[in-house]
């Protein structure tokens, strides 16, 4: 048996998503900048993409800059935030993903920015009156703190932070691309300057992702070279990407409510599995809480099998994850699970669902974990 779960990684393309494409390589082959008909044909494509994307997250069009992914749009925001605004002082956290953490570093060697850290309790919960705190004694600051962490899962209160940010003027900055198109989001509502999408997390296609950036902050381009993305991001637009990325949010959206259901399901099942059949078992995170329904970060008991766990799983036809796939083959250790205050003698490997998944799967999955972890099942 064959069995994805690493879905947080990322999503097989949704056969929808590809009927989509197709014409678009098919047909529409002109240069959305051109001024002829088969440029202008393109560049109304575009504009209807960004339309759809627009009114399903209730912001403008012009509001929603496209990108090659969540890492670019976390890396617009923040660079731009810092080099174009001239705020000093950044708030985040040391469980960020790295296209945050490593960016707002290289921002900080250059001298451009001092980084405060927000104090996090063991299952990955941010600490709000900390947040609190660094905001009431520094200047005006950028808070860039992810909805949910790509690893272990925990939800952060988009809106709990952006209300502590407006009491301080604070730009706020959030990486969404393991929650895009799996909650609805309304950002008219929500207290937030940016947000990030990658399409691949939600059955899209990859290469493709957005910046929404509020109308009430001007941001200096990122990219120069041309006039695309409202001046933002010079380059020709991946077109049949975009509609791709639109076509993935519309079924989503439409889906959302039958997919939680699902997904949840397979990842409550799991937990009582695991529990019932893994001695020692538990779980990095808020699992059983306010967590990401698609991430479940399974802690081991401690194994002398635990370094070649992924590779056994791989074997076995099961593909999941140590952490992040951004840090896949590196030899350092997950610096999500090292900052939880997790075991390290304790193996731990992600799990991540999606529509596409079945009950079957989960109960191979456990059953092929249990053996290579030398325990009865």
């Amino acid at each position: 048996m064959k069995v994805y779960l690493d879905n947080a990684a990322t999503t097989p393309m949704d056969p929808e998503v590809i009927e989509a494409m197709i014409p678009v390589m098919k047909e529409q082959y002109g240069n959305p900048s051109s001024i002829h008909a088969l440029g202008r044909k393109v560049r109304s494509t575009i504009e209807i993409s960004r339309k759809q994307i627009a009114e399903l997250l209730h912001v403008s069009p012009g509001e929603i800059i496209f990108t090659s992914g969540g890492t670019e749009a976390d890396n617009m925001a923040i660079c731009c935030t810092i080099e174009g605004l001239g705020v000093k002082h950044a708030i985040t956290s040391k469980i960020e993903h790295h296209a945050v953490l490593h960016c707002l570093q290289a921002l900080e060697k250059k001298g451009m920015v001092q980084i405060s850290y927000v104090t996090l309790q063991e299952n990955g919960h941010i600490d709000l009156e900390h947040l609190e705190e660094l905001l009431a004694n520094n200047e005006r600051s950028l808070v860039s703190l992810m909805e949910a962490n790509n690893e272990i899962g925990t939800l952060t209160s988009l809106e709990a932070v952006g209300n502590i940010c407006v009491k301080y003027d604070a730009i706020f900055h959030s990486d969404t691309v393991q929650t895009m198109a799996h909650y609805r989001m309304n950002l008219a509502e929500l207290p937030v300057h940016f947000v990030t999408c990658g399409a691949h997390k939600f059955h899209g296609p990859k290469g493709v992702g957005f910046l929404y950036c509020d109308s009430s902050i001007q941001l200096p381009p990122m990219i120069h070279g041309g006039s695309q993305e409202r001046n933002m991001r010079a380059g020709t637009e991946n077109v049949y990407g975009i509609v791709g990325m639109a076509k993935a949010l519309e079924i989503a959206y439409r889906e959302m409510e039958e997919h939680r259901e699902h997904v949840q399901g397979l990842k409550s099942y799991m937990i009582e599995q695991l529990e019932a059949k893994i001695p020692g078992v538990a779980f990095n995170g808020d699992a059983k809480g306010e967590s990401l329904y698609t991430v479940l970060n399974v802690c081991l008991p401690p194994s002398e099998k635990g370094d070649m766990l992924l590779f056994n799983l791989d074997i076995m036809g099961i593909s999941a994850s140590g952490g992040s796939a951004c840090s896949s083959g590196s030899d350092v250790g997950s610096h999500v699970i090292r900052n939880v205050n997790a075991d390290p003698t304790r193996p731990s490997v992600r799990f991540s669902f999606s529509k596409f998944n079945k009950k079957e799967e989960i109960d191979y999955s456990i059953s092929k974990l249990a053996e290579m972890m030398a325990l009865e099942v």
